[in-house]
């Protein structure tokens, strides 16, 4: 049995990622109501208007959803207080020691997973005592550890050294990239750029055009040698700043202009190198749908060559 499926509900094992302002109801039901799990974000530091995003999910969906809670970005106690007390059943940590946040969840019956980008942090993720990883490449979109570690070779360092299940994030947008991580002891996958360029995903379009025209060497690397390290996609803007170096410190205030507005250049459109494998806007049915059926098919096909001894 899939522990993740287990640990969740979900039909299938294909998870939302938390987006900043994105991952909010209308995404992330649709996301549920296909038979994924669809994750709120908290990352925003709105609490009020997640915490409305959260109830308003009970009314869009009768299917299990997660929230997420990056330490990092939590203004207060408010939000896990709450999210604690809500009756959600599962929460992605991130951005920090999921230690904090261990007992008040548990004493709820939350199933705890943590977002991590190294072996290191992961082993120290289940020694705190997290159920599960969200296990993140460098390939993915959004803040990343400045010293990259590819996703296929993260899967299977982590799993040498832990046995706990595995959401694989970074790179994947469709069932190839699914059979891919589960090859490598993945039980989930996890897509956030792919989402994002979805229908009901609430961005510009300019936004999700912008994903669709990235070429594979369309993203960028941004704030190394600082803090936070991102993957964004390359623009006039970001590119500048790739050449200075230094990302300025209030490279995010004008986001919801980006993401919202539709100005390219107002901020860092965060973006994962799968984008050069996006060619259109998809629903979220039709992306899970067709993502568990190339799943399958990929399977099969393997489990053919297998059996017939190549």
């Amino acid at each position: 049995m899939n522990r993740f499926l287990e640990h969740t509900g979900a039909k299938y094992p294909i998870v939302q990622a938390p987006m900043g302002w994105i991952a909010r109801s209308q995404l992330a039901s649709a996301v549920c109501n296909a038979g994924g799990l669809g994750i709120i974000e908290t990352s925003s530091g709105e609490t009020e208007n997640c915490v409305a995003e959260i109830k308003k999910m009970k009314e869009m969906t009768d299917q299990p959803f997660g929230i997420n809670l990056p330490l990092l970005f939590l203004k207060d106690q408010n939000m896990i207080n709450f999210v604690a007390e809500s009756g959600v059943k599962f929460v992605t940590t991130s951005a920090g020691n999921p230690q904090k946040l261990i007992e008040i969840l548990k004493a709820h019956d939350i199933i705890v997973y943590h977002a991590v980008p190294t072996v290191k942090a992961a082993v120290k993720a289940v020694e705190a005592g997290v159920d599960g990883l969200v296990v993140e490449g460098g390939e993915g979109g959004g803040f990343k550890n400045p010293e990259e570690v590819s996703l296929q070779v993260l899967l299977q360092a982590i799993s040498e050294k832990v046995d706990v299940p595995m959401i694989a994030a970074g790179g994947i947008v469709d069932g190839r990239g699914m059979a891919a991580a589960f090859s490598l002891g993945a039980e989930a996958i996890q897509m956030g750029t792919r989402f994002v360029s979805a229908a009901e995903s609430p961005v510009h379009d300019n936004y999700k055009n912008a994903i669709i025209a990235a070429e594979d060497t369309g993203t960028v690397v941004l704030n190394k040698k600082s803090t936070p390290c991102i993957r964004a996609l390359k623009t006039g803007k970001t590119l500048e700043i790739h050449e200075e170096g230094v990302m300025p410190k209030d490279m995010f205030a004008k986001i919801q202009d980006l993401y919202f507005g539709g100005d390219m250049e107002a901020s860092a459109g965060l973006a994962g190198q799968s984008s050069v494998l996006i060619s259109e806007v998809k629903s979220a049915s039709d992306i899970i749908e067709n993502t568990v059926r190339e799943f399958r098919d990929v399977c099969s096909r393997m489990g053919a060559l297998s059996a017939s001894g190549f």
